[in-house]
């Protein structure tokens, strides 16, 4: 059996910049079987999970089923659900949590809001452990079943306040985890690295090792953040914000041949002031690989192929100039079990810049 897990890991496929992207998430607890779109193929109702998605779409705020790992018969007897709403930017993540008999009051969220992070004292704030998921949704890919179930099992045999939920994007990466409050994603996730990602969370960190990116941001951004963290080594989860990013315009030769650092359409910023990084891309480049159903997943080539420039500053006053660039060079490979064999979108960082007092200025302010 073809399994898409082993194929990208066969084919190493970078994991970071692949985390879905949101801001805020809500999770509505779900007992029972989920179909492939599980907001409208579960026992929620089909209407509820259809009003939920409308209500959500374009606002950042991304809505999923949970449930407790286990045996998922076939009932309709739940009769209370949990449901938490969580922020996921830097300095400002919270989660909120409340139990309620009708899942229906959750269409009277102000999404908007909450995806720019106010929750008005909405529910309760929740101060347990960090919220762990594990995508367990075979329906959606045999990959997650497979794989996800027995670490989200193995997670609550541990004592872990794990969930498992609907989908998380990624699916060549199962087994997949997402740890909340900070919204940083996980792939080819083992037992130990989840212990780790969790122990981490616990005291206002993020675990480096399989990190596929924080979902907060898009990919481009995602890159350039996990990009900042390498060359750095720095594992505080708040310290390191994006906080611009600009779209590149295209340039000759086409992306599918090695770019000169030179190149004039590229920004090439002074040198960093006294105390900062020097400005050196991080070895090996962090090449990363997204091909889910966002923006930046399609593989473009040739002169149309995207690339960007992202500012990250850090919580001391510093800030790097990130260039990311999307390529197709990638061996061809499903994106997910039984889908046709696709060039990888790889975002490539290819200059991660240290930016000086004056550009700081200018960069943080725009």
């Amino acid at each position: 059996m073809s399994l898409c897990a082993t194929a990208s890991r066969e084919a190493a496929e970078p994991l970071a910049g692949t985390a879905a992207t949101a801001r805020t998430w809500l999770l509505v607890e779900q007992t029972g079987p989920w179909g492939a779109k599980a907001l409208t193929a579960s026992h929620l109702d089909p209407a509820l999970g259809r009003a939920l998605e409308a209500a959500a779409k374009g606002t950042g705020v991304r809505v999923a089923l949970i449930r407790r790992p286990g045996r998922h018969a076939d009932r309709h007897d739940a009769t209370r659900h949990r449901l938490f709403l969580a922020h996921t930017a830097p300095g400002r993540s919270w989660i909120r949590t409340t139990t309620v008999a009708d899942p229906q009051t959750a269409l009277g969220l102000d999404f908007a809001a909450l995806a720019a992070g106010e929750h008005g004292d909405l529910w309760e704030p929740y101060t347990g452990e960090p919220l762990v998921l594990v995508c367990t949704n075979g329906k959606r890919d045999r990959c997650c079943a497979l794989l996800g179930r027995p670490l989200a099992a193995d997670l609550a045999a541990a004592g872990t306040e794990v969930w498992e939920v609907t989908h998380i994007g990624g699916h060549r990466f199962a087994p997949t985890l997402f740890v909340l409050p900070y919204g940083y994603a996980y792939g080819r996730t083992s037992l130990s690295l989840a212990a780790d990602a969790v122990a981490a969370a616990r005291s206002g960190r993020i675990a480096l090792d399989h990190c596929r990116g924080r979902s907060t941001w898009d990919r481009p951004a995602q890159a350039a953040d996990l990009a900042v963290r390498e060359l750095l080594g720095e594992d505080r989860a708040d310290v390191l914000d994006v906080v611009h990013t600009d779209r590149l315009l295209p340039q000759a030769p086409t992306r599918s041949q090695d770019p000169s650092p030179q190149a004039p359409t590229r920004p090439q910023a002074p040198a960093p002031s006294p105390g900062s990084t020097s400005p050196q891309a991080p070895k090996p480049p962090h090449d990363t690989t997204s091909r889910d159903t966002a923006r930046h997943d399609t593989a473009v080539t040739g002169e149309e192929a995207p690339a960007w420039t992202v500012t990250v500053a850090h919580s001391d006053g510093r800030a790097w100039r990130v260039t990311v660039e999307q390529r197709a060079d990638g061996a061809p490979a499903p994106a997910s079990c039984g889908a046709p064999l696709d060039p990888p979108a790889r975002m490539t960082v290819t200059a991660v810049t240290a930016v000086t007092a004056t550009e700081d200025s200018t960069a943080l302010s725009g």
